[in-house]
Parts: C-alpha cells; sequence; structure tokens
C-alpha cells in the first residue's frame, strides 16, 4: 500500500476491532466501519472511518482483529491543499485525507494541525473520529 498515516503522539490506547482473516492491512492504514466494530481499508471519498491500524495484519494470518486508534496526533498525506484547523475526511484515495466538504454529511477524521499546500503532501493532523460535517 501507499500513503500510510505515521503516529506522532499517541493519546489514546488502540482498541479491537474485528476484521476478516483474508485482509492484508499495512499499520498506519485508515480504516473504514462496515458495521459493529468491524473495520477495513478505506475505498472513498468520506468513508466512515473507524481509525487508523495501529498494526499490520497479515492477510489469511488467521487474526480476525486488528488493533485501531481512535485518537491521537498523526502525520498523513493530503489529496489537495488544507488548511490550517479544517475539519478532515477521507479522499477517494486510499490513505489520502482532504477537507471535509459540508453538506455530504461527511464523517469526520480529525483537524488539520499543520497546512499541505497539495496533493501528496505530508501534515500533522489530530485524529479524532467525530459526526458528520453539516
Amino acid at each position: 500500500m501507499a500513503n500510510e498515516t505515521t503516529l506522532m503522539v499517541e493519546t489514546e490506547l488502540p482498541i479491537n476491532f474485528k476484521c476478516a482473516d483474508g485482509a492484508g492491512i499495512a499499520k498506519g492504514a485508515i480504516l473504514k466501519l462496515t458495521e459493529s466494530m468491524t473495520a477495513i481499508i478505506t475505498s472513498g471519498q468520506n468513508d466512515k472511518v473507524a481509525g487508523i491500524a495501529a498494526e499490520e495484519k497479515i492477510a489469511n494470518d488467521g487474526k480476525v482483529t486488528i488493533k485501531v486508534y481512535m485518537g491521537g496526533i498523526f502525520k498523513g498525506v493530503a489529496g489537495a491543499a488544507v488548511n490550517v484547523g479544517a475539519a478532515l475526511m477521507t479522499d477517494a484515495t486510499a490513505n489520502k485525507i482532504e477537507t471535509a466538504t459540508t453538506g455530504t454529511g461527511a464523517s469526520g477524521i480529525g483537524y488539520a494541525l499543520e497546512a499541505p499546500s497539495g496533493d501528496g503532501q505530508t501534515f500533522m493532523f489530530r485524529l479524532q473520529i467525530g459526526g458528520s460535517v453539516s
């Protein structure tokens, strides 16, 4: 995979989510919530965020849980320019983050602590799984 996030400051301990045995998930991947406490890799813009993978999950290793951060300070990859303090959501490209669009019911992933000027630039953000952006 590419564009995984990096934990910079651990503010909360990760918790266990369910995942499929056949899933391969890189450490630092942004995960979406699919059903009760079940996480998979994000696949699109405005996914309902579960958190960020705290560990690698190797496909078909027999494990059906993965540790997931729901809070912390991370370095991530922007899908476009982002302003400091902007609410964030998942980008259409896996593991990229963009400014949350109002009126879409976006599932917030957190807010920007730095201002990347464009696609592919890294920046610090506060992971704070939250409600919809109205």
